[in-house]
């Protein structure tokens, strides 16, 4: 257990530095002379170099686990923002922008992959992946605010100094305090030395899911997902109005991380299958982005929350969706192809809302697109098999 309590802490460090830099990298793009369209270049290379690196991610965690990547890509991270604060050049900041895409990329598969094995059954590994979503959450509130008031008192070039020496010594110290877990397979006892009531060996019975039968129609969920939040970011600062546009956005998206904190802490939702989870928040999402496209008489800010709920119930539930698909021998390569769906979603999302902007509101087009998920994920025996609601016993050493 302590090995995830130091992957949340660093966990924590590296969402807060990363989020720290939002409100900074425009203004500084701007303060170097690039054009708009050339910003929008910078933002999109960054999600475009992840692809690569997701896919790399997933075969290199699986094989080599997850220990030295987390390690690695804190540690390349800080030193490319040293760099970024020496950048003078619109170009130089768009390649070390692109560097940081691919080696910002195997940190997420790495991650949770670690926390899914960390586990001790279904309802432990809900649990941990809520943790994560709460960790993330929480850095997103304050980051963004945090980065702004720095930039404002020492500057672009210290601000991102000192936060590329926060990332690289977070990623020295998980070399020494991030551990890989035992092999829990290996370390199991025989079947006959302790026997099993009847509905636990039928469930020990259930052969696992072989890979072609992987239903790979469920991705449909990050990059729905995804695209929806592209959207809300493209979309929401055009109606914060024209007063403290800054201060209204960033409230905005505070109420919307409030939402998700309110149903991440919630931890008693994850006894629920993941596949009923994914369903009823993405209706429920569905349902928040209608309202706003549709001007419902109801206040924008109650919207956003239960927006945010909806966010809270999905995102720990659509890992726990996709583990219980995988099983233990593929979480590497199962959280990079989520990564790679997210990943497109998010590019895909603020250019298809630039574009019918002009002629729907692109809250229709969030909605439109949560509800083809929706349709994707018709039921199947599948989404259930290998799922049980019971937490199972803790070994008597305890989790290391």
């Amino acid at each position: 257990m302590r090995t995830a309590v130091w992957l949340y802490l660093f966990l924590f460090v590296a969402f807060f530095d990363l989020h720290a830099q939002y409100p900074m990298l425009t203004p500084f793009a701007v303060s170097l002379g690039a054009a708009p369209s050339f910003i929008g270049l910078i933002m999109g290379m960054y999600s475009l170099t992840h692809l690569p690196g997701n896919i790399l991610a997933g075969y290199g965690v699986d094989r080599f686990g997850s220990r030295f990547f987390i390690s690695l890509s804190l540690i390349g991270a800080g030193l490319l923002l040293l760099f970024q604060a020496r950048v003078t050049d619109p170009w130089h900041l768009l390649y070390v922008r692109s560097v940081s895409g691919f080696v910002l990329a195997f940190l997420s598969p790495a991650c949770l992959s670690l926390l899914a094995k960390l586990a001790r059954d279904h309802i432990h590994q809900g649990k941990l992946m809520a943790g994560n979503g709460l960790v993330h959450t929480i850095a997103s509130v304050v980051s963004p605010a945090a980065g702004a008031w720095l930039a404002s008192r020492v500057g672009f070039a210290e601000s991102f100094n000192l936060l590329g020496w926060g990332l690289l010594a977070t990623g020295i110290f998980a070399i020494w305090f991030v551990r890989e877990p035992a092999d829990r397979r290996a370390e199991a006892p025989p079947a006959a030395a302790q026997p099993l009531p009847p509905a636990e060996m039928a469930e020990a019975a259930d052969p696992p899911l072989p890979e072609a039968r992987f239903p790979w129609v469920v991705f449909t969920l990050p990059v729905a997902m995804s695209c929806a939040q592209g959207i809300l970011s493209f979309e929401l600062p055009l109606r914060a109005g024209t007063a403290s546009e800054v201060l209204t956005t960033g409230l905005l998206f505070s109420v919307v991380s409030l939402g998700a904190l309110a149903t991440l802490g919630l931890l008693f939702l994850q006894r629920y299958l993941p596949y009923t989870r994914s369903v009823v928040g993405l209706l429920l999402l569905a349902l928040a982005y209608y309202g706003l496209a549709s001007d419902w008489p109801v206040p924008l800010m109650a919207l956003l929350f239960v927006l945010g709920m909806a966010k809270g119930v999905i995102f720990p539930a659509m890992t726990s969706f996709l583990l219980q698909l995988s099983g233990p021998t593929r979480y590497g390569r199962t959280f990079s192809f989520m990564a790679i769906a997210s990943s497109i979603g998010a590019f895909l999302g603020p250019v298809a809302a630039g574009a019918v902007r002009d002629h729907l509101s692109p809250f229709f087009l969030s909605f439109a697109v949560l509800m083809i998920a929706l349709i994707a994920l018709t039921p199947r025996p599948l989404y259930a098999q290998g799922w049980h609601n019971r937490p199972t016993t803790p070994p008597a050493g305890g989790m290391h």
